[in-house]
């Protein structure tokens, strides 16, 4: 099958993005408002950017209506209304179902935490707290909003945000920061409803190397 994007509706380009990048990190990203009402909420569409500085990326898509989500609106730099300022926690299987809770719709200003009966707990250098049950949590200032189409339902936006703090529950490291994927037990999304724990892994070497390695080994 091959397929022109520009003659599928929205709906079935989402379909095939969900589908076919598979799977993805969870970004469970709390913000405030002007008034440091707490906003909790998953964003699959996420990732690190690069280290130097440490920056990591999340894509909350416009409303039906063509409106932002109430997390960019927080996110926004200041000089566009918003506090500048969020934090990415990570999903782990834990507390899964109360990630997934916290994507129903609410009225702006009403908070995912009492919804979900997760804690929020101060973090060190930004204003949005992170959550208590999550193993990690990068704290993070907007450096950049990218938007794709502004206004327009489904449009994507790409919010930047450099890492100024980084939590990890003390379990999860080692001295060389290397973090223990089966103590994180991180779940990630797949197509629809769907998610997947990271508990099947293995290693391969890096380039060529990996063409005489069977991975099922």
């Amino acid at each position: 099958m091959e397929l022109t994007p520009t003659e599928l509706s929205p709906a079935e380009r989402y379909r095939l993005l969900i589908g076919g990048i598979v799977p993805r990190p969870i970004a469970f990203v709390s913000t405030v408002d002007a008034d440091d009402r707490l906003n909790l909420a998953p964003f699959s569409f996420f990732n690190g950017v690069g280290s130097n500085p440490m920056t990591v990326m999340f894509c909350p898509a416009n409303q039906p209506d063509g409106s932002d989500k109430d997390t960019l609106r927080n996110a926004l730099p200041i000089d566009e209304g918003g506090v500048g300022e969020f934090v990415i926690n990570v999903a782990s299987a834990s507390y899964i179902n109360r990630v997934a809770a916290a994507a129903e719709e609410l009225d702006f200003g009403e908070s995912e935490f009492d919804l979900t009966g997760l804690t929020p707990v101060a973090s060190q250098v930004v204003r949005p707290p992170r959550v208590a049950e999550s193993p990690v949590a990068f704290e993070c200032r907007t450096t950049h909003v990218i938007r794709t189409n502004p206004g327009s339902p489904g449009g994507g936006n790409v919010v930047l945000g450099e890492v100024v703090h980084v939590f990890i529950r003390d379990d999860l490291i080692n001295e060389r920061f290397h973090i223990d994927p089966a103590a994180l037990d991180a779940v990630g999304r797949m197509g629809g409803l769907g998610y997947a724990t990271t508990r099947d892994r293995f290693d391969l070497p890096r380039g060529t190397a990996a063409l005489e390695q069977n991975p099922a080994t």
